[in-house]
């Protein structure tokens, strides 16, 4: 084990720049272990029980050749940024090497006229948004934990968010990529101009693709100016008229940037009420936010719901409150699923589960579930075979986290069409030894 240290650290060059497995914080190691399943070891430096080291080169050029080694010596290499969704997706198989983007961090050029910035993978979103704030513009991104993200890691799990209902998915304000092949040789696709569209589809393959492909090094993304005010309305009451409620703004010329449902649990654990929720954020000029608000609210009234507009530092903490409750979990057994249905059919699949939220937009959404039966249960529900609401709605359900007993005995990802035999090509095309990220997308990719 000690020898991919050994020459990782002839590699990287400096002190502290390669941690071997012993040496790491006891969290962190069991952090990394619920991301892995090392059953037999693939190598004479493979552990049964974990990797040899975790490696933090500083340059696209180290990490170049630290793949590069991992190639050339058949090394199972685990790509993270921060580790905040390391336990995402499978459970990577094997894995010989964390290799961790944190510290390729810089801000490679902020174009200001041109609504663009590139950055490299390992900056936290947190920073890029404050880099952003001070020319009044922003990435309009919202993931799960933005003081941790990395953008790296944002992009290849395709950690959306809220906003995704104004501005689009992860894939929408990509603009261009560059990443490291599995045989350590630096690519590129797309460019910094938003015009560009060069390598398009490249960048959609590696959105959400899990380092599975490459080990995505430096991102270049469209960005929008600050609005001058927001308001956020929030909406409670029965089942029926919260669905209507949704409809009515689905099919309004009101233009929110965030609209969500929530279940019942997740209104009364933000004190907003009872019932079912729909909360929706308004971004414009002042006029606009209170007229929208405003129509929004009288909506609610003529369906019988509650309603309550909050605004400035309540609304701030509110959706920072949401996003905890969804991203956060009270115990280990907890479950967090990420599900995709027909806008139309949210409501119900809410009404079936305890804590869920789904955009009103899109039908994406979180469950959190308690159990491995309960997950059962709710596939039975939503997929059985002359019962199957979310098949008939052209939904999915897939596991983000869960204890890797579940993820061992349970389909994470839930995959039924017939897209795999491509995806499998694609994937041995890109890593012909599957050394990036073995096990942890669709079919075991």
């Amino acid at each position: 084990m000690k020898v991919i240290a050994s020459d990782l650290a002839s590699i990287v060059g400096e002190e502290n720049a390669v941690c071997l497995w012993e040496n790491i914080e006891l969290s962190q190691q069991k952090h990394i272990q619920e991301a892995i399943a090392n059953e037999k070891p693939q190598s004479v430096y493979a552990s049964r029980n974990h990797p040899s080291c975790i490696v933090y080169p500083r340059t696209q050029e180290q990490l170049a050749a630290v793949i590069a080694a991992a190639h050339s010596n058949n090394w199972r290499v685990l790509p993270c940024g921060s580790g905040s969704k390391l336990s995402w997706g499978g459970l990577a198989k094997d894995i010989d090497v964390v290799v961790s983007t944190e510290r390729i961090n810089r801000l490679i050029e902020h174009a200001v006229g041109d609504l663009t910035i590139t950055v490299e993978a390992g900056m936290k979103f947190s920073h890029l948004q404050a880099i952003l704030a001070d020319s009044r513009q922003f990435l309009a991104l919202d993931p799960a934990k933005p003081e941790l993200a990395t953008i790296g890691g944002i992009v290849a799990t395709a950690d959306t968010g809220s906003w995704r209902q104004r501005y689009g998915g992860v894939r929408d304000q990509l603009l261009g990529i560059t990443f490291v092949r599995a045989d350590g040789q630096i690519a590129k696709a797309g460019g910094r101009v938003v015009k560009n569209v060069a390598g398009y589809d490249l960048m959609k393959l590696f959105t959400g693709s899990y380092g599975t492909l490459g080990i995505i090094s430096q991102v270049t993304f469209r960005v929008y100016p600050l609005q001058e005010a927001s308001g956020t309305v929030v909406l409670t009451g029965m089942a029926e008229a919260i669905s209507q409620a949704a409809d009515i703004l689905r099919g309004s010329a009101l233009t929110p940037t965030q609209a969500d449902l929530l279940s019942i649990k997740l209104v009364s654990s933000l004190g907003l009420g009872k019932g079912l929720g729909l909360i929706a954020c308004f971004q414009s000029i002042s006029e606009s936010v209170k007229e929208q608000s405003n129509r929004l609210l009288e909506v609610g009234q003529k369906l019988g719901l509650d309603g309550a507009i909050y605004s400035d530092g309540d609304e701030a903490t509110l959706w920072q409150r949401l996003r905890e409750c969804m991203h956060s979990s009270p115990t280990k057994s907890v479950i967090t699923c990420k599900i995709g249905v027909l806008p139309t059919a949210a409501v119900e699949i809410l009404t079936q589960v305890e804590l869920g939220m789904i955009h009103s937009g899109t039908g994406l959404g979180m469950l959190q579930l308690d159990s491995q039966s309960q997950v059962l249960e709710v596939r039975d529900q939503l997929r059985s075979a002359g019962g199957d609401r979310i098949q008939a709605n052209n939904g999915f359900l897939t596991i983000l986290e869960a204890p890797v007993t579940v993820k061992q005995q349970v389909d994470v990802w839930g995959y039924t069409d017939n897209a795999l035999p491509l995806m499998r090509r694609i994937k041995k095309q890109f890593d012909s030894k599957n050394i990036l990220s073995p096990g942890r997308f669709v079919g075991g990719i």
